[in-house]
């Protein structure tokens, strides 16, 4: 019989309960798609927003038509009417009055679009933040432990905050601005090319020279805008470690080195920032010269050419026009027209290469792999049916059992486990004597919880439990008894620095297995590997006979209870944050937790007693106060296995001695595994594993290691055994 344990510094996050978004995460993950990021971006705002997009499009080419009509109305305007107008007596100006009222009426046509256009485009900027705000949770609740210790939570928090936000103005503005510029520079174009070729060759060179210059200097803002994105971070990171700690800032007088320290990373991002922003800025004016340039080259071309008289097929349009003065002042308005989209461009170079590195730093986290979990054996609430077999119960009865279907995963049977038509064992195994009435291992005689509790299912057993899962395939019950096994186990955080060796043990149902050592040993570690916040390298753990990678990981960490000695706990009231263990418990249930596990007469001290909001983290609280809210929230879980990582190690000894109680009732029944450096409160434990360097190196009841005179009395009496 035996057990053993650790966990990696700082123990595991647990994973609340959160309102699912809108989109379905399949769905999310599907829209995010696979590519580059930008273009990743796009087809994700264009697959949720289609007919939105549609109705942008069509007021996109209205608002670019309304522009062109009214620079080709200027040659209208000079050559059919002005210069007409000139050369009579008596003006008769009602025509021109016409046509400047349908001039108008198109250009109001224009603006309404344009207006339109960019009212929706906000909408469809905020809607995209928040789908992907809601896909970056989603991601980030079924990634890893592994991700968030090797990442800053601040880092983390700014993809959220900044790198999300650089895109409202790219979707808001940038995005539709693209559009009309293409639209406006292809019929622009055409209409340059009908009223002249030549001109409208100076017009593209110049183009290109814009062109040019604009894609070069971007590249270089780019780069700086990816540096001022991930120094943003580390700001954030640096800042959000520093508010954390700010006790400990204080205590140890580091105020002086924690200013030199943030001066370093706000330099850092002041400096990428300059960098961005001056690279970025050069643009526009360079631009804006070379399209003034580019004007007056083409109205002394066409200058030469009007003044000229020149007719040649090759220095007039398409149309075979000679180049009037209309002409040429429309032409030139045109030009206006070509060059001002580049212009319009290069103006948005910034926003474009923050959101563009904004959208890396999403799309980096979407991409992280996320928790594999490929169990497929799940949790499920049971009762006894009238024939006396065990059925799913569509209700919580408190009475579990798992579930999986015949042929797909079965407990492994080399493991104690109860199935119709096995007989009785008479075998042993880890020195406990298994029952002839249910074929599982009999605890030792002062585990009466856990004896009453397999006679309970012994009877449902013999009968068998066998029933149709609703796609019909049948499925097999078995009752959830807490016998977990680790056989063989090694395990590294990180590759080449092992710090688990050959961890077996076995925790029979109702028993109370006890992890101790000295700091990094791999006490909580091994909790963690029964939870499956990291994957063992070698060996196996099983759970009723199930490998633990068989079992779906929610199914498993509800039926495991934790309280682990980093305490969290959210700004809530009292009574949500003892809800959190099990967020369909009633407020008596939470009050009953509270009340046996002694943390009742504290919160009716509170000003709202129950319903006193926490302030963040329960900085309101005493650290002892928040651990016993901690203990509450696992009581009201009610799981059938607890684990207790330090649980009492911020309350003094006198309410240790009471929650001791509340505990003792609480583990009653229940396999319990307990990491403790005050060996006193384990001297009850059915089995004790010594830790050191990742090894079990003793194990025994408290008498038999004190009586062996080895590291257990060592760490218990204070006093070193020399050989």
């Amino acid at each position: 019989m035996s057990a053993s344990g650790k966990m990696p510094q700082g123990s595991g996050r647990m994973r609340g309960g959160v309102r699912e978004p809108h989109m379905s995460r399949e769905d999310m993950k599907k829209s995010l798609g696979k590519g580059s990021t930008v273009w990743r971006l796009f087809r994700f705002i264009f697959k949720n927003y289609k007919f939105r997009f549609g109705v942008v499009l069509v007021c996109i080419v209205i608002s670019a038509l309304a522009t062109l009509a009214s620079s080709l109305f200027t040659k209208t305007l000079i050559d059919d009417y002005i210069t007409p107008l000139l050369s009579q007596a008596v003006p008769d100006f009602s025509p021109l009055v016409v046509a400047l009222v349908k001039l108008a009426a198109v250009l109001l046509v224009g603006v309404a679009a344009s207006y339109s256009y960019h009212l929706i485009m906000i909408f469809v900027g905020q809607g995209t933040m928040l789908k992907l705000r809601q896909s970056l949770f989603s991601h980030m609740e079924d990634l890893p432990l592994s991700y968030f210790d090797s990442h800053s939570h601040g880092d983390i928090m700014s993809v959220y905050t900044n790198d999300v936000d650089t895109l409202r103005q790219v979707i808001g503005n940038t995005v539709p601005n693209l559009f009309q510029s293409l639209i406006t520079l292809i019929s622009t174009f055409v209409s340059m090319v009908v009223l002249s070729m030549p001109l409208t060759l100076v017009s593209i060179l110049m183009a290109a020279l814009t062109v040019r210059v604009t894609t070069a200097l971007g590249k270089i803002s780019r780069a700086y805008f990816v540096e001022r994105q991930k120094a943003l971070g580390a700001v954030n990171g640096f800042i959000e470690e520093m508010v954390s700690g700010q006790r400990v800032v204080k205590v140890y007088c580091h105020e002086k080195k924690a200013v030199e320290d943030f001066s370093v990373l706000n330099e850092r991002l002041r400096s990428s920032a300059y960098n961005a922003n001056k690279i970025g800025s050069m643009v526009m004016p360079i631009n804006g010269n070379i399209g003034n340039l580019g004007y007056v080259l083409t109205a002394v071309v066409g200058a030469l050419i009007a003044i000229g008289g020149l007719t040649a097929w090759y220095m007039s349009g398409i149309g075979g026009a000679t180049l009037t003065l209309g002409t040429l002042v429309a032409f030139l308005s045109l030009q206006k027209n070509f060059t001002r989209p580049i212009s319009s461009i290069s103006n948005e170079i910034n926003s474009i290469a923050m959101a563009s590195a904004g959208t890396d730093r999403v799309y980096s986290l979407l991409d992280e792999p996320q928790e594999v979990d490929e169990g497929k054996v799940t949790l499920v609430n049971t009762t006894v049916a009238p024939d006396g077999s065990l059925v799913e119960s569509p209700v919580r009865t408190g009475t579990w059992a798992w579930k999986a279907k015949a042929g797909l995963a079965s407990p492994d049977r080399s493991h104690p486990r109860l199935v119709r038509g096995r007989g009785p064992l008479a075998e042993q195994v880890g020195g406990a004597e298994r029952s002839e009435e249910s074929g599982l291992a009999r605890p030792d005689a002062d585990d009466s919880g856990a004896a009453s509790r397999l006679r309970a299912y012994s009877a449902a057993a013999k009968r068998g439990w066998t029933r149709p899962c609703p796609e019909g395939r049948p499925a097999i019950l078995t009752p959830l008894r807490g016998l977990v096994s680790l056989e063989d186990v090694d395990f590294s955080y990180v590759e080449g620095k092992q710090v688990l060796f050959d961890i077996s043990l076995t925790a029979y149902p109702g028993q109370k297995i006890a992890f101790v050592g000295g700091t990094g040993a791999g006490k909580t570690t091994i909790t963690n590997l029964i939870n499956r916040f990291y994957e063992i390298q070698e060996g196996t753990i099983t759970y009723d006979g199930f490998d633990i990678r068989r079992i779906d990981k929610d199914s498993l960490r509800r039926s495991l209870g934790i309280v682990l000695q980093e305490t969290r706990l959210f700004s809530a009231s009292v009574l949500d944050n003892i809800r959190y263990g099990r967020l369909d418990a009633t407020d008596e249930e939470c009050r009953e937790a509270a009340r046996l596990v002694y943390a009742d007469s504290f919160i009716r001290r509170l000003p709202q007693g129950y319903d006193t909001i926490l302030a963040a983290d329960g900085g309101n609280l005493s650290q002892g106060e928040r651990q016993l809210l901690a203990i509450a929230r696992a009581a009201v879980a009610n799981p059938p296995v607890l684990i207790l990582d330090e649980a009492t190690s911020s309350i003094d000894t006198r309410t240790e001695k009471l929650i001791q109680k509340g505990m003792d009732s609480l583990m009653k029944g229940r396999t319990t595994f307990v990491i403790a450096h005050r060996l006193s409160t384990v001297q009850n434990a059915n089995y004790i594993m010594v830790m050191d360097r990742g090894r079990i190196i003793e194990r025994g009841r408290h008498d038999e290691l004190l009586a062996q005179k080895g590291k257990y009395y060592e760490l218990y009496t204070g006093n070193q055994i020399t050989a």
